[in-house]
């Protein structure tokens, strides 16, 4: 039987985590596979949309940040290192936004960039999509 509290909360982690703050998804995931493994699709689809929709909402403070921040404002290393990704490689960086620390920025300057926002929808629900994935597909082999 779903809970519904087991499936807001892997949300919710989700969701935080895709954002500056912390969330732990990845083992909220995993402990709900583990403890119902014949539900890990629903369980994936939660944490891959709330993870989703929280780096899109970093996306949108990213435009918002756009006509009131020069570049100069992205001052630390991993911003930097963000930047210069998303400069080279365009939206399609977007595919790393999983990654812990740089994830973040990247997905707040493709806003600031002003990357497509469908495209960028795609490729973050790709990646975040694959990375759970895999924290799920391992959990089910335990």
């Amino acid at each position: 039987m779903l809970e519904l509290g087991a499936g807001s909360g892997l949300f919710v982690a989700a969701f935080a985590s895709a954002t500056l703050l912390p969330g732990g998804s990845e083992l909220w995931l995993a402990a709900l596979v583990q403890q119902q493994p014949e539900q890990l699709w629903y369980w994936w689809s939660l944490a891959t949309l709330g993870n989703t929709l929280g780096s899109l909402t970093t996306f949108a403070l990213g435009v918002w940040l756009a006509g009131r921040w020069g570049a100069e404002r992205f001052d630390k290393r991993g911003q930097q290192r963000a930047l210069a990704w998303l400069r080279r490689y365009g939206p399609w960086s977007l595919l790393l936004a999983w990654l812990p620390l740089v994830g973040d920025g990247l997905c707040l300057l493709a806003g600031w960039l002003r990357c497509g926002w469908p495209l960028a929808c795609v490729l973050i629900a790709l990646g975040k999509g694959t990375r759970y994935l895999v924290v799920a597909g391992i959990m089910s082999l335990i």
